[in-house]
């Protein structure tokens, strides 16, 4: 008989095709658009793929695990193994945004000669194949569905290695957190030293600074309050908990690669008129000044 279908899981799959749908416009758009081809976008870029396969992952897992029969151990450690590598880059990419931003201020004079498109490319290629190396690891034997006592709240994950998962991810945003109070002690003090200058240029640069400084924060702060929860409650639980728990977690989780797009539509002038381009060809030309990380 058919399994009967949770409304947490349906809410995932409609999650995870808003996920994919958002995700894969924006790629479009930096796809489409030549202007969008500096290295900061390609860090989005980067993000919105990763944003795009997690969503595709949602739907993928809801998939094999309702619609299969019978049902394929190969299929559901495969769509694990996406969930995991997707998110993992997910992670990776808020994490080189945020070196990325840390590095334009810390060397304002030398970095942007640099960072080239093509050592960003290289850099992003690697951290891709390091994420695609963590969702191989359920098909190589990271999975308990041989010994349903060992699953953690993340099946097929094994307990021991879901709290590996958990500490690496909060070791990671740590990281995050240290370069973004690092990054708010150098805006303040280029703000003082603007304050002191009175100069157009250096208001100019001011104003750029303190809003590529607000979206990142917009950014590491929603991460924060959908990833956090679930991350230490996957470190401490186990599959004997009740599901619905684990579900009201994970969705807000999911729903970050659905707010990353949003935040990058609604706060980057760029990508902002080449969506009114895309769709319906009546936004403003967009500018040729040389994009830096300050507008990301």
């Amino acid at each position: 008989p058919a399994a009967a279908v949770s409304p947490w899981d349906i809410a995932l799959c409609a999650t995870g095709t808003a996920v994919a749908g958002e995700n894969a416009l924006v790629l479009a758009v930096l796809f489409y658009t030549p202007s969008l081809r500096a290295p900061s976008f390609v860090l989005i870029g980067s993000l919105a793929l990763a944003d795009l396969l997690a969503g595709l992952g949602l739907v993928g897992n809801f998939a094999v695990r309702y619609l299969l029969r019978p049902p394929s151990e190969a299929a559901e450690l495969g769509a694990a193994g996406l969930l995991l590598a997707a998110f993992s880059a997910s992670v990776c990419s808020l994490l080189a945004i945020t070196v990325d931003r840390y590095l334009s201020l810390y060397n304002a004079l030398t970095y942007h000669s640099e960072r080239t498109l093509g050592f960003t490319c290289g850099a992003v290629l690697l951290m891709w194949l390091l994420c695609l190396g963590v969702g191989l690891l359920p098909p190589l034997g990271w999975h308990c569905l041989r010994d349903q006592s060992a699953c953690s709240v993340l099946r097929p994950v094994t307990k021991d290695n879901a709290a590996v998962l958990a500490v690496t991810f909060l070791l990671l945003f740590a990281l995050m957190m240290q370069l973004y109070l690092q990054i708010c002690k150098i805006a303040f003090r280029h703000a003082q030293q603007i304050a002191v200058q009175h100069q157009f240029i250096a208001t100019a640069q001011a104003t750029s600074t303190r809003k590529g400084l607000s979206t990142l924060s917009l950014i590491l702060g929603t991460f924060a309050l959908c990833w956090i929860p679930f991350a230490i409650y996957s470190l401490v639980a186990d599959s004997s908990y009740p599901a619905v728990y684990t579900y009201s977690l994970a969705l807000p989780a999911a729903c970050n690669s659905l707010i990353n797009p949003i935040i990058y539509a609604f706060r980057n002038p760029d990508i902002q008129k080449s969506l009114w381009l895309a769709c319906c060809g009546c936004g403003p030309a967009l500018s040729s000044r040389p994009r830096t990380s300050s507008d990301v």
